[in-house]
């Protein structure tokens, strides 16, 4: 009876980036996955040959998306939205919400700007946002939570790689009411994500980094029934009910997350990112997560080993697919540039170096990048 082949390689074929390099960049732009270049290719001769023809499949993928988007995370297709990026997706909320004057909200000092610039400026407004820390302990967050409106995080630290306990802060910020947001570009396609379980009220996350999608397509998710507290600020033709009428002026909105939509959807990217996470649904996230896991775990241990220092401990709850580190005297951006030389792909950040493999990347690549650290 033969040995199985690991999840690793069995999906392996499906990155042909593998022939030429050690992929370790998945939290910057990741490659796309076979299937997602394909459908893009695909759409892309389909237009060239025949225009707008065949518009009544554009419309089958936008549905699937949202259907792939919703199954991805346990949500209802009415509750996604197609947006560019995950910075839309936060603004959107940010923007939507009818704040007034004593509202609180609870933000993280650690975040990414995406989801930092829009609660700075409503600080400027004069809302008050009690800033904490990722590593500040559920009982701080459960303290803050007290009269605060929203709660935004990122569900994974793009620099740290510092992976908070979704579950534990939704069970809090539905204890006091508080409505929760999730930035969740880092984490999205390798950890499983329920925002019934987690209390989840809008998470917005782009497509091009775990989910092995194309860049500038992603997803917003609203509950249904925090649709009508959040306006879109952002209006064009698309955002109402009657939207393919086009001699109507009634601007009643659609009955879903629809109304997030301003105007024409990058269809193309829709195609890829349609098939890049039906690829992950059909690989399981709930399979990816462990070898994710594992390779964050091994770069850790080796480079520690090596007389690095880690960016931020790790632990079986809180580790994810990045790891940062760092040693007193060497550049960051000139061991990424001799990882380059040898094929290995890797990001400096913030005076680290930063690494973040995919699932199909093998044990033995990250021994590859281990024996040639400096």
């Amino acid at each position: 009876m033969g040995c199985e082949k690991p999840l690793s390689a069995l999906w392996r074929d499906q990155f042909p980036v593998t022939r030429e390099y050690i992929y370790l960049n998945h939290a910057a732009v990741a490659p796309l996955s076979l299937r997602a270049a394909t459908a893009m290719r695909q759409l892309a001769d389909d237009c060239l040959l025949h225009g707008s023809y065949h518009y009544d499949r554009w419309m089958g993928v936008y549905a699937g998306l949202r259907s792939a988007a919703a199954r991805l995370i346990k949500a209802k297709p009415t509750e996604i939205a197609l947006v560019k990026n995950t910075s839309e997706g936060v603004a959107t909320v940010a923007l939507g919400i009818d704040w007034q004057a004593g509202d609180k909200i609870v933000a993280f000092l650690e975040e990414f700007p995406a989801n930092y610039y829009p609660w700075k400026r409503l600080e400027e407004r004069g809302i008050h946002v009690e800033w904490l820390s990722i590593h500040d302990p559920l009982e701080r967050i459960d303290e803050a939570c007290r009269g605060a409106k929203l709660l935004a995080v990122s569900f994974v630290n793009y620099l740290s790689g510092h992976r908070v306990d979704l579950q534990e802060i939704g069970r809090i910020c539905h204890g006091h009411g508080t409505f929760f947001l999730v930035d969740a570009i880092q984490g999205l396609g390798v950890f499983p994500i329920d925002v019934e379980a987690c209390h989840i009220d809008a998470l917005a996350a782009d497509g091009h980094k775990w989910l092995l999608g194309p860049e500038g397509c992603g997803i917003l998710y609203v509950r249904q029934d925090c649709q009508d507290a959040i306006f879109p600020m952002e209006f064009g033709w698309t955002n109402v009910a009657r939207y393919a009428d086009y001699a109507s002026r009634d601007m009643t909105l659609r009955p879903d997350a629809g109304r997030y939509e301003c105007g024409t959807l990058n269809t193309i990217g829709c195609f890829g990112l349609h098939a890049a996470i039906e690829f992950l649904l059909d690989v399981g996230v709930e399979h990816i997560a462990p070898l994710v896991q594992a390779l964050g775990d091994q770069i850790a241990q080796g480079v520690t080993a090596r007389g690095y220092e880690l960016a931020a401990p790790r632990s079986t709850q809180t580790g994810a697919g990045i790891v940062s580190f760092r040693k007193p005297g060497a550049d960051p951006r000139l061991i990424v540039h001799q990882l380059r030389q040898r094929g290995i792909l890797a990001a400096p950040r913030q005076g680290w170096v930063r690494a973040s493999p995919h699932f199909y990347i093998s044990p033995e690549d990250i021994e590859t990048f281990l024996a040639v650290l400096p």
